[in-house]
């Protein structure tokens, strides 16, 4: 919904926030996840629950919230709630601020004693955190701290260990070693939220002291959706590529009327100055594991021209696809989403005309298409939106790009062949599938939430949620890792499931399989098949059933399990179908050309 994407106007998500609801609910083909989150605040959290609500709402993700009583998130943390107990919650923030640190250093105070306030209020804590990781295992959101609204050393509050700015920032930094050794917890970063806001207006002493609000109302909306970034990257609900326009977008000027040598983009003077670091901006994504692409209407050669200028940051090569045509963009970027196989409502556009924007936006449900204004504000909109907010660095973020690019030289070389299982010997594709690990806890994570159309049950997990399913011995749960002559896949497929003893028999429920679409058709989920038999053969497991429950993306796996073997149970009106398979009658794999292990 444009309205909850930045710049918004607050005031007006503050008066209408009902009805935004209500249109949000009202939307037609949007399929949520659903989420139960706790607050846990050191002030009030009606109003913030309320918006934090809208933004999560627009990402897809439905939550069901607890909320503890006014300034008892240290007790119900460390020492229980059965209300809270009974809510298990799958994700717990804690909301608290400058106002809570219950002492600041005097002026009388030795460095000592300001370094066991430092611990002592650290300890208070850890001992939060500590106690909702062993109770719930599941995802914690702590706020940072604030700078204060005043410094009575002026100046010196910065430098002086009796400073409470001093104090904050020590604090601040603990939290963020504690972040940085611990899984599953993130910080919410309100230091630099509040800073963006104004200190000043940030909060209001007299609604602390009316309405114990930590923040001014006004400041919630801003809150609210920095919070909602880092929970929809927890489930898997950011963006993944960009649809990159060029002309006055990534350089100044026109490259086909202007010519590429007049195009602004460079060091030579200020308008060309700006471009370059937007430039900048962009192509430091491609690290991250963000896609680049062009839908530009442009003659290719011209495109190709400036991004051929020595001055360029950008080159062709950090394109996965440029679409330099007359074609519509919209169009365009259909192509592209078919060509590398993820979904069209996965990129952000970039573009400075208000109308193909419009086109776009109005031809492609679900893609995010921001107001990018004039080009100094480009990058401000572009990452005040957190379309690609970071939980997490992984190796296969950073080799992301290039495997894509691997997968169409794939695609380029299967031409050459006329009989399939020939190519996929040509291709010398070892794999490697085993339970779960902690070295892939992230990405195994991270391809639940992403992978939508080879997926069985589109279950939604966080890495707590994973970590917690590997640790059960009732679990059988597999990984599998795919290298071929082009390189390395990385991982690419994912299966767990449950047993469940019925005396004579035994069974193993799949409660998720998925693959990455990026080694569709290779063999791999026959190759996984075949791990999955032999582990379950070997916990005299009799039968396994599967289960396919249809959405708007998964089609292309309806029939999965009829070609592993399985029997259809039943199938409902909704197209929902259980499977089985009978360990003690023959399994022909169908892998042809994977090496195992």
């Amino acid at each position: 919904m444009k309205q909850l994407e930045y710049p918004y106007d607050s005031d007006f998500i503050l008066r209408k926030k009902k009805a935004i609801k209500r249109e949000l609910l009202a939307r037609e083909g949007v399929t949520y996840i659903e989420k139960k989150i706790a607050i846990l605040g050191g002030s009030t959290t009606s109003d913030i629950k309320q918006i934090l609500e809208l933004f999560l709402l627009n990402y897809g993700i439905k939550p069901e919230f607890f909320e503890s009583e006014y300034n008892k998130y240290f007790e119900d943390a460390v020492f229980g709630n059965p209300e809270l107990d009974e809510f298990a919650p799958d994700l717990v923030f804690v909301h608290t601020t400058t106002r809570n640190i219950a002492r600041f250093p005097q002026v009388t105070d030795s460095p000592e004693q300001i370094d066991a306030l430092i611990e002592e209020t650290m300890g208070r804590f850890e001992q939060i955190w500590g106690a909702l990781a062993d109770r719930f295992k599941c995802t914690v959101i702590q706020n940072n701290f604030e700078q204060p609204y005043y410094r009575l050393l002026g100046n010196s509050d910065f430098t002086n260990i009796h400073g409470r700015l001093n104090f904050i920032n020590r604090l601040n930094d603990r939290f963020c070693q504690y972040a940085q050794s611990h899984q599953n917890f993130f910080i919410n970063d309100i230091n630099y939220i509040s800073a963006v806001y104004g200190i000043k207006k940030w909060a209001d002493p007299g609604d602390w002291y009316r309405y114990k609000y930590a923040l001014s109302v006004s400041a919630i909306p801003d809150f609210a959706f920095n919070l909602s970034h880092i929970i929809k990257a927890v489930y898997g609900r950011n963006k993944k590529a960009f649809a990159l326009d060029m002309d006055n977008t990534l350089w100044g000027g026109i490259v086909g009327d202007d010519g590429p040598e007049n195009i602004k983009v460079g060091h030579e003077d200020a308008e060309s100055e700006l471009f370059t670091e937007f430039q900048q901006y962009i192509k430091s994504h491609k690290d991250l594991g963000i896609l680049l692409t062009v839908a530009s209407k442009n003659d290719e050669e011209n495109a190709l021209a400036g991004l051929a200028r020595p001055d360029s940051t950008l080159k062709q090569d950090d394109f996965i696809i440029i679409k330099a045509n007359w074609d519509n963009k919209d169009i365009n970027i259909a192509n592209t989403a078919k060509e590398i196989n993820i979904g069209s409502d996965s990129f952000v556009f970039v573009d400075d005309n208000p109308v193909e924007r419009a086109l776009v936006e109005n031809q492609i449900p679900g893609i995010s298409v921001p107001e990018v204004g004039a080009p100094e504000t480009y990058i401000d909109v572009l990452d005040s939106n957190g379309f690609f907010e970071v939980t997490g660095i992984s190796e296969e973020d950073i080799k992301r790009s290039g495997m894509y690019k691997a997968n169409m030289e794939r695609a380029k070389a299967s031409a050459q062949f006329t009989d399939y299982d020939e190519y996929l010997r040509s291709l010398e594709m070892t794999a490697e599938i085993k339970p779960f690990a902690p070295v892939y806890m992230a990405r195994i994570a991270e391809l639940t939430n992403k992978s939508n159309q080879f997926n069985l049950t589109t279950k939604r997990c966080s890495q707590a949620d994973i970590e917690k399913i590997a640790a059960d011995p009732a679990y059988i749960t597999l990984y599998g890792r795919l290298e071929d002559k082009f390189g390395d896949n990385g991982v690419v497929a994912v299966t767990f499931g449950h047993e469940e003893d019925y005396g004579n028999d035994k069974f193993f429920h799949i409660d998720l399989w998925l693959m990455s679409c990026r080694v569709l058709k290779r063999g791999m989920e026959y190759a996984m098949m075949d791990e999955l038999i032999r582990e379950a053969k070997s916990r005299n497991i009799t039968k396994i059933k599967g289960y396919y429950l249809p959405t708007a993306k998964n089609k292309m796996v309806k029939d999965f399990y009829e070609l592993q073997g399985f029997d259809k149970i039943r199938e409902m009106e909704d197209g929902t179908s259980e499977w089985i398979l009978d360990l003690d009658s023959p399994h022909k794999s169908g892998n042809v050309a994977i090496k195992v292990n």
